[in-house]
């Protein structure tokens, strides 16, 4: 609730990844408490035991005393974790800075009523109650179990460490081998279907095709309803013209696979051959958030973006089809488009000075007559009421249509005698252009395309290697990139970077924490114990690495080096406060006394994401799911792993002194 109203504070509202940082932080919010709570209740209860019990306050305020460095130092460096979530920009800091908000709020909350309302309510509840002198039959049993493992794997310590190396090799270097996406495949329902004729296509011809398109469509199974529009409206702020068409693809509520099947359905459909096939019209299909998020990164909806920059209109088409024709040579393309291409038919009539003299005309005469043979002008007004109606006189729409006939329109000259047109001008059909597109002060064509069934990064590396080696542009004309694989290489790189400094920091305040330089580094072995969780899940959810993934694995390495922090600080308090000699005995002590707090925290992390990763992929859940699918398979390495390998580990590498008190 306190993180909520931090939240407010700050005017972010709970959308969903809000939602998702909340559920994430849920286990670390309950992570505080239990470690809390177990250690009290542990000295409690081996305070009863003693001959002389000290005092039940002085006991359950030097157990909170106990673990209170470790949990702050915790805490503390799990929310620098997330920091890097806070300064991305674009797409990607407008998805996930949320999160961030929310999780850090909500550690830091639960933080405070760690050390402060805890402590009072184990004193209130424990105090007094009947504790067992055993742990429960259930930890008992798993901690004797425990114990016999960690003393068979320090008799073959050498050769876990060296299995724990290999696989952790192994995970490392399957990460190449991995597909990336930006954002993945949002499933909402409903697809946009944009269809493109050739320039100067008549708005009776797009739906005569459409209606084709529509039929082909409405028969694939799961398909509810398809409508269609054609150009836009009179005072639209779009550009498109009659050659342009959208559909409305709706498929209503169904499961991510589903949706997949429907829309690898339509494209096959729109790519069939035959008298299936739509020749010479081009075809781009995908959701509506996914367009907007595209159009937000590079302008148009498509996931890969050229544009050609330059100056003759001529020259920048020659060099955009060339570059359409190598975008759809490459694997993995589909929906390639010239955004503004030339053909739109326009007649052009260049009068005749030379005949308007011979006339005695002048030019405005002339243009004024064909604007109202062709506009209309107003010949009158009509009043009923208070209204005033115009009265607009124009050729009919027989005779406007019929560009044929436009050069008999009779012109009087001033002597009274008729003329036509076509002795005063040249007429002719000529190719013109639906749109002229502008950027940086210079005419650009532009080359847009979709990415299917392929690592978004590595085709953006060979489209921009062919088209450097194989595309030769006029001179004067050279082309940028954008789109999604750029925006993710900016996120990745600011989130690298970032998540660099915030390691710098987390380095420093471990070394507050522990003063050993050994221990510290010690500390972070656990960390590629997560990444072959996160290596492993992936895998097995298809091997898509998306930005959600990565944000994923950012948030376990600061979610895991919590539970190393809880290990190593025991271990010191061990040596400091109980006066024993780190030995093996000392190891096994520690970890075995570490292990329910680790379990418990791990357990109620993993829950509570759970329902997260389970429904990866599905509607609401494409951007969160591979997060908490990475976080979750992350911590069943991580902590198998810490409570295995790490305690032997540090026993063989680590040093643990008794500390002077000053």
């Amino acid at each position: 609730m306190t993180a909520i109203i931090v939240l407010g504070y700050f005017g972010i509202g709970l959308n969903i990844m809000v939602l998702g940082g909340l559920a994430i932080a849920l286990g670390e919010v309950v992570d505080d408490a239990i470690i809390d709570t177990e250690n009290i209740f542990r000295r409690l209860r081996e305070n009863r035991l003693l001959e002389n019990p000290r005092p039940a306050h002085l006991v359950v305020f030097d157990a909170s005393m106990e673990v209170r460095s470790s949990v702050v130092y915790a805490t503390i460096i799990v929310a620098m974790v997330f920091m890097p979530l806070l300064t991305l920009s674009g797409v990607a800091g407008k998805l996930f800075a949320p999160l961030g908000y929310a999780y850090i709020s909500a550690i830091l909350a639960s933080l405070a009523v760690a050390l402060t309302l805890t402590p009072a309510l184990c004193y209130l509840l424990f105090a007094r109650a009947k504790l067992e002198s055993e742990d429960p039959p259930l930890i008992r049993l798993i901690k004797r179990g425990y114990e016999r493992l960690l003393r068979k794997i320090e008799g073959h310590y050498r050769t876990t460490v060296t299995l724990a190396l290999v696989i952790i090799s192994l995970g490392i270097g399957i990460l190449p081998l991995f597909k990336s996406q930006f954002i993945p495949n949002l499933h909402e329902g409903h697809y946009i279907l944009h269809m493109t004729a050739v320039p100067g296509t008549s708005e009776q011809e797009s739906l005569r095709i459409g209606e084709r398109v529509a039929q082909a469509v409405s028969a694939i199974k799961g398909v509810k309803s398809v409508s269609q529009w054609v150009g836009r409206a009179q005072n639209g702020a779009d550009t498109f013209g009659t050659h342009y068409s959208e559909f409305e693809v709706e498929i209503g509520s169904l499961s991510g696979e589903e949706q997949n099947r429907i829309l690898h359905q339509i494209r096959e459909t729109l790519a069939g051959d035959g008298d299936r096939s739509f020749p010479g019209v081009n075809f781009a299909i995908n959701t509506f958030l996914t367009e907007r998020i595209e159009e937000t990164i590079s302008g148009f909806t498509a996931a890969m973006v050229v544009n050609i920059h330059g100056q003759d209109l001529d020259a920048l088409d020659r060099d955009a089809h060339a570059v359409a024709e190598i975008l759809g040579s490459i694997s993995g393309v589909s929906d390639v488009q010239v955004q503004s291409p030339p053909g739109t038919p326009k007649l052009s009539i260049r009068l005749r000075p030379e005949r308007l003299a011979l006339w005695g005309m002048q030019p405005l005469d002339v243009l004024e007559n064909i604007q109202a043979a062709f506009e209309g002008v107003q010949a009158a007004q009509v009043y009923q009421g208070n209204r005033v109606i115009s009265v607009n006189v124009m050729f009919t729409r027989a005779a406007r249509d019929d560009l044929r006939e436009i050069g008999d329109l009779p012109l009087k000259n001033p002597d009274g005698k008729i003329v036509r047109l076509r002795e005063l001008a040249d007429i002719d059909q000529e190719n013109g252009r639906s749109k002229i597109l502008h950027a940086g002060a210079k005419r650009i064509q532009t080359v847009t395309c979709n990415v299917v069934n392929r690592d978004i990064e590595s085709f953006a590396r060979e489209m921009k290697k062919r088209v450097a080696t194989e595309v030769r542009f006029s001179p004067g004309n050279y082309p940028t990139f954008t789109g999604e694989a750029e925006a993710q290489a900016k996120s990745r790189e600011d989130l690298v970077v970032h998540s660099l400094l915030a390691g710098v920091g987390i380095f420093l305040m471990l070394y507050i924490a522990f003063g050993r330089l050994r221990n510290l580094l010690l500390t972070f072995a656990n960390l590629p114990f997560a990444l072959i969780g996160g290596v492993l899940a992936a895998m097995f959810t298809g091997g898509w690495i998306s930005l959600g993934s990565l944000v994923g694995f950012v948030t376990l390495f600061g979610i895991t080096l919590r539970n190393s922090i809880m290990l190593v600080s025991h271990y010191q308090h061990l040596v400091d406060e109980e006066h024993m000699v780190w030995s093996l005995e000392t190891a096994i002590r520690g970890a075995s006394e570490r292990l329910p707090s680790i379990l418990m925290t791990a357990l109620v992390t993993a829950l509570g994401l759970l329902p997260l990763a389970a429904g990866s992929g599905q509607p609401g859940r494409e951007i969160e799911g591979p997060m908490a699918t990475i976080i979750v398979g992350g911590l069943v390495t991580s902590t198998i792993l810490n409570l295995l390998i790490l305690p032997t580990i540090m026993l063989h590498f680590g040093r643990f002194e008794k500390r002077t008190q000053e």
